[in-house]
């Protein structure tokens, strides 16, 4: 089989070799053919089997714009200008766009250059990819396209700047700059300068205008405060020679300061293990605070005022002010436990709250000293009654009245 291959290679190889002349012309001709269709269709974009349709921009005037140049969207190529008609209010331009681009009919037009030189082209700048889109035969009103200004107009427009520039000082700016070997390269620096700054700030040109227009009212704030300037500039050289003054003082700071600081970590580093336990005692100190806490804010109310506020409270309308009760209030003890009176969680009521207070003089108002037989015995607590003992919770229904906590909200749990 490997026999039978070689065979037939070496035989197509005398073929080729006995028509070698019509080989060669006919790679020619496909060399031809190849570069034929690179030309057209590469470099000068002409392609006989795209479709397209044509739309119809009016212009003012023509700018520059010549038949067979560019139509881009943003910048892509996407059509060629077939031709411009001239009419009483400016110019018809017609293009032939390839259709497998939609333009969208918001999009802005505008006639632009690819240099100084001219090299005009119209390119579309679409905000969205969303429709209606240009149709065949579609025509894009006058007032929609933008052309660039032209050269009579810009000429005309640079006549008032010219006339502000003072020929003296371009004599002079002359003068200087042909001193020395250095000067047309410096002019040459300038102009360069001068170009990046004006493409730099062709690239941000609605900041800029809008720099202009701010920058003539801060200014103009700035003459109108030039007295306070003068003052504040004078009162900064009184500040800055008061300074000057001072230099060998700062020196000296500047000398010293970093033996001092060296003596501040020898400190340090001599004491390191008693600050340990310093800052371990600590430790423990604020531990103990921080549970007081609750007690010390009781013990030293915000509310309160001072002992010369209280002594001027009693004191007004010509006499000293005071309330007495001469009438002894008399107080049962019931021997429960006794609850913190600023408690205002509702607690539940004590089962057994018997006085036992027995003497004669005094009526105590309550179950004891109700009427009953000699026998009874329900005058006070059954034998062995724990007195801190309350009474069943009360059953939560329907119409239960809720209780929640009354009191104010601590900063930590109190101490028990």
């Amino acid at each position: 089989m490997i026999t039978a291959a070689a065979d037939t290679i070496v035989s197509i190889v005398r073929a080729g070799h006995r028509r070698r002349s019509w080989l060669s012309t006919g790679a020619l001709l496909l060399t031809l053919l190849v570069a034929s269709g690179y030309l057209f269709l590469g470099a000068l974009q002409v392609n006989p089997l795209a479709s397209s349709y044509r739309v119809t921009i009016e212009l003012p005037n023509s700018a520059g714009l010549l038949p067979n140049q560019d139509v881009t969207l943003r910048g892509v190529p996407i059509g060629r200008v077939e031709r411009l008609d001239i009419t009483p209010a400016g110019v018809n331009a017609h293009i032939d766009v390839t259709s497998s681009v939609p333009i969208p009919v918001s999009s802005d037009v505008r006639v632009s250059g690819l240099s100084p030189a001219g090299e005009q082209y119209i390119d579309f700048a679409a905000e969205t990819d969303a429709g209606p889109y240009l149709s065949d035969g579609a025509v894009i009103a006058q007032g929609r396209a933008t052309v660039p200004v032209s050269l009579a107009e810009l000429l005309a427009h640079a006549d008032g700047a010219l006339a502000q520039v003072d020929t003296s000082k371009l004599e002079l700016i002359k003068r200087e700059l042909s001193m020395s070997d250095a000067g047309p390269q410096k002019l040459a620096d300038i102009i360069d300068g001068g170009t990046f700054l004006l493409s730099t700030l062709d690239s941000v040109l609605p900041e800029t205008t809008s720099v202009l227009r701010t920058s003539r009212i801060v200014l103009t704030m700035a003459a109108d405060k030039s007295a306070g300037i003068s003052v504040a500039s004078d009162n900064l050289g009184m500040s800055f020679d008061g300074i000057a003054t001072m230099q060998d003082g700062y020196r000296r700071l500047t000398d010293r300061a970093p033996g001092t600081l060296h003596s501040i970590d020898n400190l340090f580093a001599d004491n390191s293990d008693t600050m340990v336990s310093l800052l371990g005692s600590l430790t423990t100190t604020s531990r103990l605070l921080y549970l007081r806490v609750p007690a010390l804010n009781a013990l030293f109310p915000t509310y309160r005022t001072s002992a010369l506020d209280a002594i001027g409270s009693v004191m007004h309308d010509n006499g000293l002010w005071a309330t007495g009760d001469i009438y002894p209030r008399y107080a049962c003890d019931y021997g429960t436990p006794r609850r913190p009176p600023s408690a205002a969680d509702y607690p539940e009521p004590f089962m057994y709250t018997y006085c036992r207070d027995d003497h004669p003089g005094v009526l105590v108002r309550g179950a004891k000293n109700a009427p009953r037989p000699a026998d009874d015995d329900t005058a006070g607590p059954p034998p062995g009654a724990d007195l801190g003992r309350t009474t069943d919770p009360t059953p939560k229904g329907r119409f239960t009245i809720p209780t929640p906590y009354g009191g104010p909200v601590l900063p930590i749990e109190p101490p028990r």
